[in-house]
């Protein structure tokens, strides 16, 4: 199955739908870059219409509740006396338990490795749609199937992912010999940020009373991956989103995201919005972590929303084990079977093509009907 599609242009490049006595110009934003942008417009306009046939309401407009500050630690206190050192363990345990997110400063990348790597990004998609979707470019050379963009399974405008990205493999990063400046600039970032994201596993596996060399022995290069992400402006932003809510298939996922916002998350049964901090990494627990952790830790629902003038960019590290790796409970009773990351991947994307959507951890809940 390929991991984009490519539609050749067609002969207009606007159209309009009418819903609820609302019309929604589908014109591409001024701000746009035509040849970089996928064409999300040709390829999802039938679904544009049949929403309307079908729902002609508003009920998915999004609603945001408030914005927060998730929780901010600086981590360099890992290094520092006992006591400091216990108290930030603490911390992230508690972030992890009552937020599932939180925010690292004194993290160990550079503002300058940050802010390279944004350019580096920036440039990249920046390149005309056909370059990237062929990956024909001397700065594209990644693996086959490396670029990504839109839901090709979406059924419906709630499905509709509108955004680009590029998933690399360490793999890929690590054996690299190139020297263009995306190349040198990614073998600067991956290296720190797996540091860092195996720093905090251990450090959550700690506080669960496992002094464990699990994370290190499972997440290796050949199963971890950087996702370098573009949000295009919307034209229609109250009824699409840049990505559709889900979890995280990993232990952990670090992502580092521009000033324009759009990442949103479930607290306490509602959706708020995070206020972007350009000093810190965002970190989040995901679905292996909870089950792992028999729900200690939680995998929290997030999404991230659209805008209709400002692109987004981020880059995030998923922290994954191998397909083989079985992923069972510390605790028991578990709330869940044990299962190996490959079944697991495996049954997600089998509801993400039946349903449209992924169901995740609940199809391994012991004795669970989902």
């Amino acid at each position: 199955r390929p991991n984009f599609i490519y539609l050749s242009q067609p002969h207009s490049t606007h159209f309009s739908l009418q819903s609820n006595n609302q019309r929604f110009s589908l014109c591409p934003p001024l701000s746009m870059d035509k040849e970089a942008d996928p064409p999300f417009q040709q390829l999802y306009k039938t679904l544009f219409d049949k929403t309307v046939e079908q729902n002609p309401t508003t009920d998915n407009m999004v609603v945001v509740v408030e914005k927060c500050e998730l929780p901010l630690i600086d981590i360099s206190r890992l290094i520092h006396d006992e006591v400091e050192r216990e108290e930030c363990k603490e911390e992230i345990a508690r972030a992890s338990k009552e937020w599932g997110f939180f925010q690292v400063i004194n993290h160990g990348i550079s503002k300058e490795i940050l802010e390279k790597m944004r350019s580096e990004q920036v440039k990249v998609f920046k390149q005309p749609f056909k370059k990237k979707s062929k990956q024909d470019d001397e700065n594209l050379n990644f693996s086959a199937g490396t670029y990504r963009w839109g839901s090709p399974t979406a059924t419906c405008l709630k499905e509709i992912s509108w955004s680009e990205a590029f998933h690399i493999s360490m793999t890929d990063i690590s054996a690299s010999d190139d020297a263009n400046s995306l190349s040198l600039t990614i073998q600067q970032f991956a290296p720190r940020v797996t540091v860092l994201a195996n720093e905090l596993a251990d450090v959550l596996a700690e506080k669960l009373g496992h002094k464990s060399t699990f994370f290190r022995e499972n997440c290796l290069p050949s199963t971890c991956y950087l996702r370098m992400n573009r949000y295009p402006p919307c034209p229609i932003p109250s009824e699409v989103f840049g990505l559709m809510p889900h979890t995280d298939s990993d232990f952990l996922t670090i992502l580092h995201q521009d000033e324009v916002g759009g990442l949103q998350l479930v607290k306490d049964g509602k959706w708020i919005a995070v206020k972007p901090n350009p000093e810190a990494l965002i970190v989040n627990i995901g679905d292996l972590f909870q089950a792992w952790s028999n729900n200690v830790y939680k995998s929290v629902n997030h999404r991230v929303v659209t805008n209709p003038s400002a692109e987004r960019f981020s880059t995030a590290y998923f922290l994954c084990p191998s397909h083989d790796t079985v992923i069972q409970s510390r605790y028991q009773p578990s709330v869940y079977e044990k299962f190996s990351f490959r079944q697991y991947k495996q049954k997600v994307q089998e509801d993400v093509q039946k349903l449209g959507y992924k169901v995740g951890l609940p199809r391994f809940l012991c004795n669970g009907t989902a």
